[in-house]
């Protein structure tokens, strides 16, 4: 690890805005796969399917089932104007709810929605959350009725445009395999996957272990310290059981691949090993586990779990980025980058897919 691995601007890079995807390749497993095998340093283009040749009988998959509430609200002010609201937490236990709020409205004001609800701005934390309280319960059924898809900010859904593509990112920002209601963004990684692959890894003899770890907006604020050593992670909840535990123990005992799906299966696979692994042997084995994580991991980090990543291309400065340098190294995915622009690829959420071998 060099000086420039703790350093945020290190992990700066220019992409065409023509190369960020506003929607997802017309099928799912029509993404391009940019292969890096990062001890021979070398590159491959490939499509998603091909996926299927690097791995072999016995490998375990991680995937994260974690499914996307349509937590992005519109509502109006008392005087008419529109208020933007990003849900950054379900209300499942009272009527109180934290939200990004846009634009920001004093103590004591009113937001209005549809079916009767409204809710008032009770009070404001110092990340720039704020908490509203609703006159109702149920805004879980409320927002899967009303809510459009949360997508983040680089895809253009101004204006009426969220309203009208709302079913198609409803079933497009969400895995195949998405179960547990509880995330506000996507484990991009996983949009890629359709049911013929997984059912082809799986007459393989890919074994494939299922996790959730419920994706917060922590994932995508930005970083504003110089170094990131000093950067902190708002928690994510996650959960791991035991039956799927033991699938990637299995993986570990017999030195086979354990490929994480998206940052995501990493950050709770490696988290969850740090609090309960069982060292035996050299060996990391994970038991079940539940919980909040806030662990960022960047350059100089030993992974204990993971050591085959399949992930997407992410925005400069970004956790996600720097968690994959930490995989591989910083020069070999600014390389890779600098590859896939000359190439063309689509970049992030929508766009095309990356195995690190």
């Amino acid at each position: 690890m060099s000086d420039q691995d703790d350093v945020l601007s290190s992990y700066d890079y220019l992409v065409s805005e023509k190369l960020i995807a506003q929607k997802p390749a017309e099928n799912r497993q029509d993404s391009r796969l940019f292969v890096i095998d990062r001890r021979a340093n070398q590159f491959y283009h490939r499509k998603f399917p091909d996926i299927i040749e690097y791995f072999n009988a016995g490998d375990c998959l991680i995937i994260n089932n974690t499914k996307v509430v349509p937590s992005r609200l519109f509502g109006r002010k008392d005087s008419g104007g529109i208020v933007e609201l990003l849900f950054l937490n379900l209300c499942q236990n009272n009527k109180e709810c934290k939200v990004l709020l846009k634009p920001s409205l004093s103590l004591g004001r009113e937001i209005y929605f549809k079916g009767n609800y409204k809710c008032k701005v009770v009070s404001k934390s110092e990340f720039g959350e704020t908490i509203v309280k609703f006159n109702k319960h149920g805004i879980l059924d409320f927002l899967q009725e009303y809510g459009i898809m949360p997508l983040p900010h680089y895809i253009n859904r101004k204006g009426f445009l969220a309203e009208e593509l709302s079913a198609f990112d409803r079933e497009r920002y969400q895995t195949v395999y998405a179960k547990n209601s509880g995330a506000i963004a996507a484990p991009t990684a996983g949009l890629h996957f359709t049911k013929d692959i997984l059912k082809s890894l799986k007459i393989k003899g890919i074994n494939i272990a299922t996790l959730t770890l419920h994706v917060g907006w922590g994932t995508f604020k930005p970083i504003v310290t110089t170094e990131l050593s000093k950067h902190g992670m708002i928690p994510e909840k996650f959960v791991l059981d035991k039956e799927n535990a033991d699938i990637i123990n299995l993986a570990v005992k017999n030195n086979k691949k354990v490929i994480a799906v998206g940052t995501t299966s990493v950050r709770a696979s490696e988290y969850i090993a740090e609090k309960v692994g069982i060292v035996n042997n050299d060996k990391t084995y994970l038991k079940e586990c539940c919980g909040n994580t806030s662990i960022f991991i960047y350059p100089g980090y030993k992974f204990k779990i993971i050591n085959t990543l399949i992930t997407n291309f992410h925005l400069p400065k970004s956790t996600p980025l720097i968690m994959a340098s930490a995989f591989s190294s910083r020069e070999i995915i600014l390389k890779a980058y600098k590859e896939a622009i000359k190439k063309k690829y689509r970049f992030f959420s929508y766009g095309d897919s990356m195995l690190i071998l």
